[in-house]
């Protein structure tokens, strides 16, 4: 068996890749088109004109949906570990699961809101995926660090606290180098401005603030991959129980359902259970 056939590993691996080439392949579009400067653009720059940002939201959704699928896989693998007494790292890890939601949902207005159209909910789309998404790498260390050492190793923990710790200095990196950006460029409509020339005004803070965003970006990514190993013993199953054997409201009359067995299978299909 090969190693992403076993358990939901193919989960955060198919997440990673994809996202990867969420933000390659827009890029070279851009870049060929010369919609952009090749020399680190912002990720969104290279999804803001056609017909890059036709493929850049398309698979960014993608990418929204498999992340919000594999933080689902990972509470439900969480939650089957600990105890039923462990109230509090329960409740985290239930907090952890709709933050990281959160994020997901914060990806696709980034994706579907241009910031050269609407920029201000592209801002407010990109805080929640950055800001959300850093507060659940952040979730998920200390329930790494409280199951260690019997549950994860300490290995585990340490890569994800690095993991956090990169993607803390990246935020911290973008901002201050945006907001010295944006200063020293009153009066010019940064959010449209794809272009920049070496030496211009703002030029350096510039590319601070984008390698800082795609340093931003791969944090994200190598958090995920963290989960491939821990996602190698788990899987997830459907449990259908039919309460009925048909799907009519019968109120009055004779009931067809008479003619078959009295053990009626249901219809009622509850969210999918961990086995670890």
């Amino acid at each position: 068996m090969w190693w992403f056939q076993q358990g939901m590993c193919f989960l955060p691996a198919a997440l990673v890749v994809w996202t990867a080439a969420s933000f390659i392949f827009p890029y070279i579009t851009a870049v060929v088109l010369r919609h952009v400067d090749p020399f680190v653009p912002y990720i969104s720059d290279t999804g803001t004109m056609a017909p890059e940002r036709c493929v850049f939201g398309i698979m960014m959704d993608v990418s929204a949906f498999l992340g919000m699928a594999t933080m689902y896989v990972r509470y439900k693998q969480v939650e089957a570990l600990l105890d039923v007494d462990d109230l509090k790292l329960l409740r985290l890890n239930c907090i952890g699961l709709w933050v990281g939601w959160t994020s997901s949902f914060g990806m696709c207005v980034v994706a579907n809101f241009q910031k050269t159209t609407l920029f201000y909910m592209h801002l407010v789309g990109a805080i929640l995926t950055f800001g959300f998404g850093a507060l659940y790498i952040l979730l998920q260390s200390v329930l790494s660090y409280c199951m260690q050492p019997h549950i994860h190793s300490r290995t585990i923990y340490l890569l994800r606290l690095c993991i956090g710790f990169w993607t803390l200095g990246s935020i911290i990196s973008m901002f201050i180098s945006s907001v010295i950006m944006y200063t020293s460029l009153i009066g010019v409509d940064v959010p449209r401005k794809l272009h920049w020339t070496p030496g211009e005004t703002g030029y350096t803070a510039h590319i601070i603030s984008t390698i800082s965003e795609w340093f931003l970006a791969f944090s994200f990514i190598s958090f995920f991959l963290t989960y491939i190993r821990d996602f190698q013993k788990i899987n997830l199953r459907a449990e259908v129980d039919l309460q009925s054997s048909h799907l009519y409201d019968w109120t009055h009359g004779h009931n067809p359902a008479s003619h078959h067995n009295s053990r009626a299978p249901s219809e009622v299909s509850p969210l999918l259970a961990g086995t670890t």
